[in-house]
Formats: structure tokens, sequence, C-alpha cells
């Protein structure tokens, strides 16, 4: 586990709780991030323009990704109950089950890139292997929540997985419809390029004793990104949300300019 760099002296001096904060603007914004992004992909499926639909598909699994993920940390601006009821949304949406996700993602904050990290596991293959890894990774990922989880994270595991199927079960042999068979199946891409897209684009070649991963610092693939490549800051304050890390970023530059030297892309 690369633990040197969380225990950093000079992070001390890093100001980080004000950053926790989230205006009601906030709340709302985070909220619907991936909204117009899931309505332009369902438009543009239903007009059977599937290479544009594939672009902002992608797009909203990005988003959907940044929502899901600062939810997983309670870090959206609900209570706690509602934050696991918009991770249950989110499952249905996505088509998975994000209590598995969360459940993985907190154990790889604890075993950052160690042999219990299940959600890393991608970062120590070549690229082309991350990429095979693919189908195989979120399979794994309920898998373990299911074996290793507690009680209320198995509850919710197989209620989101039923909700999943019963969901799926409507699109295919009750609605029929084009549109919602084009979201379910590329949804089930975007699953399958995770271990590629989240996790081996900002772990690999770290030095896994000084090196959490990587982040970014341009400003137009940040905005493009959505913020989803501040991971060095996101691992060394995970409670702040992802809207905020570009200002954490810019802190964190001023003490420990060396912990952020590379780069997703």
């Amino acid at each position: 586990m690369a633990i040197e760099v969380m225990r950093d002296p000079r992070l001390k001096s890093v100001e980080w709780r004000d950053l926790c904060t989230l205006t009601r603007t906030d709340v709302i914004s985070e909220l619907f991030l991936s909204l117009p992004w899931l309505v332009l992909s369902l438009m543009l499926a239903y007009f059977e323009q599937y290479f544009f639909a594939l672009g902002a598909s992608f797009m909203f699994f990005l988003c959907g990704l940044r929502q899901v993920h600062n939810a997983f940390h309670y870090a959206v601006g609900l209570t706690k109950v509602g934050h696991e009821w918009f991770m249950f949304f989110l499952s249905i949406v996505m088509v998975g089950s994000m209590h598995a996700v969360q459940f993985n993602h907190l154990r790889h904050h604890r075993h950052c890139l160690d042999d219990e990290d299940v959600e890393a596991a991608s970062a120590k293959m070549p690229w082309w292997k991350a990429l095979l890894f693919g189908p195989i990774f979120p399979i794994l990922l309920h898998k373990t929540a299911l074996q290793k989880g507690s009680k209320r994270v198995k509850r919710w595991v197989l209620a989101e997985l039923l909700a999943n199927i019963a969901w799926i079960g409507l699109v295919l042999f009750v609605f029929n419809n084009d549109m919602l068979i084009y979201h379910v199946l590329v949804m089930f891409i975007a699953h399958n390029l995770t271990a590629f897209f989240a996790v081996w684009t900002v772990h690999h070649d770290c030095d896994f004793e000084r090196e959490i991963g990587r982040t970014l610092r341009n400003k137009i693939k940040n905005l493009i990104s959505y913020n989803m490549f501040f991971h060095v800051e996101h691992h060394l304050f995970p409670t702040v949300p992802t809207r905020k890390l570009n200002v954490l970023a810019l802190r964190l530059d001023k003490v420990a300019p060396d912990l952020t030297r590379r780069m997703v892309f």
C-alpha cells in the first residue's frame, strides 16, 4: 500500500474542510449533472443516429460515474439515506449495482494498490490486458461485494441486481423499444471498459511506495472530463466533492508539487 504519501507532513497544512460544503445550487447541479447527456443519447438513438448517440452515452456514463463516485463518499450534499437511494437510482439507470462498486471503491482507498485492492487489479497490467480484463471486472466487483460485504451491503446489492433484472426484463419483453435496448447494451459495454478508463488510466506505472495515482492540470481537459482525473487529490482528501477538486489541486501544488508529477494524459 502506498502509505508514505498519505503520511507526508506537508499535507497537514493543506486546507480542505471548507471545500466539503456544498450550496443548494451545487447539490442540484450534481443531482442532474448527467441528465442532459442521457436525454441527448436517447434522442439520438430514437432517430437511429447511433454513431453520435455513442458519444453522448459515453459522456452520460462519465457524468454518472462522477455522481455515483461522490455518493460513494457521501459527498453529494444529501442525507446518508438520500445518498443510498441516489446510488440505487443510478444503479438502474447505469445498469449495475452501485453499492457493489462502492464497497470495492472504499476498500480501494483502505488497501490502495495492495493485494486486497480488487478495484485496482488492472492498474498493474499492460494497457491491452486492462482492456481484455474489462468484461471480468464488473463481475469481480459484484462477486467480491456479495462475498465480503456486510449484511447491509449485500441487501443493497441484491436489491439493485433484482431491480436491474426487472428493468431489463421490461425493456426486452414488455417495451421492446430499440432506444431503451440501445441504452442497456451501451451501459453493459461501458462497464466493460471501466477497468481501463476508470482504473488503469489513473493508476498505471505508479511507484506504489510514493505515488497513489495520476492527475491532470490542463483546464480544457479537466473541463471535458468533468474534473474526474484529479485522482491523487481525491485519494489524499476523499471527502472533497469532485466539483471542488480543482481548487484543492491548486492548494496542493503550493505545498507538495512533487506528489502530482504524473499526468493521466
